[in-house]
């Protein structure tokens, strides 16, 4: 079952600042991260972009990669997780993969 509409907001706010907040904190110096107004934006060294923002509308979080592309991801209230709506990778081990292949440095992102 979807969540509603402000559940949805928090969790989706809640998942995009801690995402930013981990990725400061560990890599700030090989990455430059921005979030405003909804819309996270990583970008590495060589130049290339994360971009992960919300949509409402269909109750995602969209991830634009330089790696794996484009995905959606849904939040899965029973895993308390976001899941890819084709593959059904989970968003935060998607990201630790990315985030240490793009830094050199092993990552490990924790959505509380």
């Amino acid at each position: 079952m979807p969540l509603d509409s402000k559940a949805f907001e928090i969790q989706a706010e809640k998942t995009l600042h801690d995402i930013f907040e981990q990725i400061d904190d560990a890599l700030g110096d090989v990455m430059d991260v921005d979030l405003e107004a909804g819309i996270l934006t990583i970008e590495l060294e060589n130049g290339s972009q994360y971009v992960i923002n919300k949509q409402a509308p269909n109750q995602e979080i969209w991830l634009s990669s330089p790696l794996s592309g484009a995905k959606h991801f849904y939040f899965d209230e029973h895993q308390d997780t976001w899941i890819d709506t084709r593959a059904g990778e989970k968003l935060n081990d998607l990201l630790s993969n990315e985030m240490t292949t793009a830094s050199g440095t092993a990552f490990s992102f924790k959505f509380s």
